[in-house]
């Protein structure tokens, strides 16, 4: 799987560009602030509705612009797929595959798989929870494009359940008429159903990823290990991963529910469920967050995206391989290390400031992207 086209109008710096790109080694060079990672950034939203470096759309749409407009071609085997994704700051962004209007945006999803390594990613290690979590949903997303109607489910059904616990926290404390637990407890039930779905992909995932990392941080450092990687459960007492079947999940969630019900009613905000969980990081005997070193840090980030690619690849097609600015933040022998096990990938894509700061195994066409301009070097 490889991009070939990617025509990019209105969004971020540029006003309209047209890229063609080849299978293999694709390197970006120029300074800072000249538009290289705004190039990566479009190809990982084709992918995944999201950027990798802000939260909403708003920032990506040029200044003065009424919309933006992503258009990538992909080929997958013998197949060339188009997908046009337009950006509508205040209203809904469309989708087009093949010409053809989609549903909704999130069909396009799985047509491009991607994974993206840039410096934001060391909040993996050293962020909250919430960082630990988007990983892991997106990767579910991107192996099976129908758990993002599951996500979605669950934070709607969330945002319900939030709603009323609010609500009733406020009458409870406000010495009004008392809650309707009644209705409480059907949204327990939907978020214990729709949560309980989320939690075995998630569990079954990390369970695949755990060996895929242990070996891939062990490939690209020589001290802290063994990288062990665990499912942290808020509906279970210890902290422990989940039991791995369905219905035994939706059990163990409403058990925590009615446990936590006296707290969420207090605090009026739900305190059980996948939102809360984390996947835990650990080198050797000690949590990675907090007593990893830099390098350490960066090389166990790496390792859940490398991970994330060998697993994408198992699934049988090579996802697109993005490394944006990350050789300038690695030693030279992690360089060399990562450059070996990525170089055979279908599509890597790679930004860099300077030349020298790509690794000669990653040899390929390289472009020089200056003020918005991108020109073959």
């Amino acid at each position: 799987m490889y991009v070939s086209h990617l025509r990019l109008v209105d969004f971020r710096s540029y006003g309209d560009v047209l890229l063609e790109l080849d299978p293999g080694v694709s390197a970006f060079v120029g300074a800072n602030g000249q538009g290289k990672t705004n190039l990566v950034e479009a190809v990982g939203y084709v992918a995944t509705l999201g950027s990798h470096r802000v939260a909403s759309d708003t920032p990506l749409i040029r200044q003065g612009a009424p919309r933006a407009v992503v258009r990538a071609k992909i080929v997958r085997e013998d197949r060339h797929m188009v997908v046009d994704l337009e950006l509508n700051p205040g209203r809904a962004n469309r989708a087009r595959i093949n010409q053809s209007a989609a549903g909704r945006p999130r069909d396009v999803l799985g047509i491009l798989r991607a994974v993206l390594f840039a410096p934001e990613d060391l909040a993996l290690v050293k962020g909250d929870p919430g960082e630990r979590r988007r990983f892991l949903d997106d990767l579910l997303v991107a192996r099976a494009p129908r758990m993002a109607g599951v996500r979605s489910d669950y934070d709607r059904v969330l945002k319900q359940r939030n709603a009323l616990l609010k609500s009733a926290s406020g009458r409870m404390f406000g010495q009004r008429s008392a809650p309707d637990l009644g209705t409480l407890e059907v949204w327990d039930a939907h978020l214990a159903e729709t949560g309980a779905e989320l939690l075995a992909a998630r569990t079954a995932l990390v369970a695949e990823l755990r060996p895929r990392v242990l070996e891939a941080y062990a490939g690209l450092a020589d001290s802290g290990g063994p990288a062990v990687s665990a499912y942290r459960c808020s509906a279970d007492p210890e902290g422990g991963e989940p039991p791995a079947d369905r219905p035994r999940l939706v059990e163990t969630l409403r058990a925590a529910m009615a446990g936590a019900r006296d707290r969420e009613l207090r605090r009026g905000v739900s305190l059980v469920g996948p939102h809360r969980d984390d996947l835990h990081l650990q080198l050797g005997d000690l949590p990675a967050k907090g007593y990893a070193s830099q390098g350490e840090s960066w090389s166990f980030a790496l390792a859940l995206k490398l991970a994330a690619f060998d697993l994408l690849r198992a699934d049988g097609d090579d996802p697109v391989l993005i490394l944006d600015d990350v050789f300038a933040e690695l030693d030279t022998e992690r360089r060399r290390r990562l450059a070996e096990r990525v170089r055979d990938a279908e599509q890597v894509l790679v930004t860099a400031a300077v030349p020298d700061d790509i690794p000669k195994e990653l040899d390929g066409v390289r472009f020089t992207v200056s003020a918005g301009v991108v020109e073959h070097a």
